[in-house]
């Protein structure tokens, strides 16, 4: 009789009386256990496609098969995809890094918030997708909104404007990273894995695109074409950002 040597320590080659197992006689190794399902497993798993593979390829079968279970197993726990959607946007904003508030330092929370947003999202750029026209319910969503939200309230800013800066800076937020995962789909329908070559052949194309316009109907295009080219889009972001933050300062009471 033929035992594993995962369970009693023995040596794989021998069989319970010392005999050799012969050569050809393949092994067999004990079937690792599953991992109990739960929302919390199908969400990990759900992320780690949305990354690996992009948003298109998220879906409830395709979790299923990285679960090695069926389709109809995972709706215990998860209502649909839009739900599982919601959860996985809710888990990545569980990574946010959220200070002390301080209204006497608004401008510069704001500021550092917005930027582990940015970072936060360009880690998972896909995601962004799942963010857009979705109302935070869950408990990280909740805790960045009372963040931003108290901050801007405790800085003076009236409640009602005040939800009108979040809603407006979040989706500034959001449709950067956004932007950002449409690339990545191209880059990845182009076979191409380098973003700074993508880029760069992005943008070369748009220049020549544009230098062959007539020069009489579009002139300014035609000629500062390479000052039109010539950031890229961590400094497109900050540029916007500060654009925000600035006007934003200026409606604060007392400005």
């Amino acid at each position: 009789m033929f035992v594993s040597s995962t369970v009693f320590g023995m040596d794989r080659t021998r069989t319970t009386d010392g005999v050799p197992v012969p050569p050809w006689r393949k092994s067999r190794r004990q079937p690792q256990p599953k991992r109990q399902l739960s929302q919390d497993l199908i969400v990990e798993a759900g992320l780690l496609i949305l990354d690996a593979e992009g948003f298109d390829a998220l879906s409830m079968r395709r979790v299923a098969q990285e679960l090695d279970t069926g389709p109809a197993s995972l709706y215990a726990h998860v209502a649909n995809k839009e739900e599982l959607l919601e959860l996985i946007y809710d888990r990545v904003l569980g990574e946010l890094r959220l200070p002390e508030r301080d209204p006497s330092r608004w401008k510069e929370q704001l500021r550092a918030y917005c930027l582990e947003v940015h970072r936060v999202l360009c880690r998972h750029s896909d995601v962004a997708r799942a963010a857009l026209a979705s109302i935070p319910t869950g408990p990280n969503s909740l805790r960045a909104g009372e963040f931003v939200y108290g901050l801007l309230i405790e800085a003076g800013m009236d409640p009602r404007e005040a939800s009108l800066v979040m809603d407006r800076l979040s989706l500034y937020l959001i449709g950067d990273a956004y932007e950002g995962s449409l690339h990545l789909a191209r880059m990845r329908a182009s076979g191409m894995s380098d973003p700074r070559e993508y880029f760069e052949r992005f943008s070369g194309q748009i220049a020549t695109y544009y230098r062959a316009l007539p020069a009489s109907t579009f002139p300014h295009l035609h000629r500062h074409i390479d000052e039109l080219i010539a950031d890229d889009g961590e400094n497109r972001f900050l540029y916007g950002l500060e654009l925000m933050l600035d006007g934003l300062e200026s409606r604060m009471p007392g400005a």
